[in-house]
């Protein structure tokens, strides 16, 4: 099963975030937006889960301190010339990227291929662009607001595709300190 190590995200970030899409909707562009209900920080994706005891049996002995964490400005990539995700940043004074790192020390042996961590949330994936200029311009008068929250607790989720695009399920939730 395909699964991820995530941080959902309170409701008004989401509603927040839904509403920012409708900005990018009159980008020069086409996208594919993630649902409401599916928005979230990735921190670790596990592309085959053939067990999931051992892994959250790891996931339990994580010792974190809940932290604040704000967005930021939006982005894309792999960058503004070929773009094909657009996301938005967040900013937490580094305790998201020991999060992150502290999730991979744990699971190393099990998932020892370490992807790049980029603190990001995803909003969409960029299906064509019409007027790569204009979509530049367009995207640089779309502010983020600062909107701060607090990490308590992150979880392991199954993700099923279908063609109605992907379905998550929470596995299991580790609260933070």
């Amino acid at each position: 099963m395909r699964a991820f190590i995530a941080i959902s995200l309170p409701k008004e970030v989401k509603n927040y975030l839904f509403d920012l899409e409708k900005e990018f909707s009159k980008l020069p562009a086409k996208f594919k937006f993630v649902a409401k209900k599916n928005i979230h920080v990735t921190l670790k994706f596990i592309p085959e889960l053939n067990e999931s005891d051992a892994l959250k049996t790891r996931l339990k002995t994580i010792k974190f301190n809940s932290f604040k964490i704000s967005l930021r400005e939006t982005g894309l990539f792999p960058n503004n010339k070929k773009a094909h995700v657009i996301w938005v940043g967040l900013e937490s004074d580094n305790r998201l990227k020991e999060l992150q790192q502290r999730i991979d020390e744990k699971l190393i042996d099990l998932f020892p291929d370490n992807q790049e961590f980029k603190s990001h949330i995803t909003l969409g994936r960029i299906k064509f662009i019409k007027n790569i200029e204009k979509f530049n311009e367009g995207l640089e008068k779309i502010k983020v607001n600062k909107l701060d929250f607090t990490v308590k607790e992150f979880g392991l989720f199954k993700s099923t595709l279908t063609k109605d695009g992907p379905i998550y399920e929470l596995i299991e939730e580790y609260k933070l300190n």
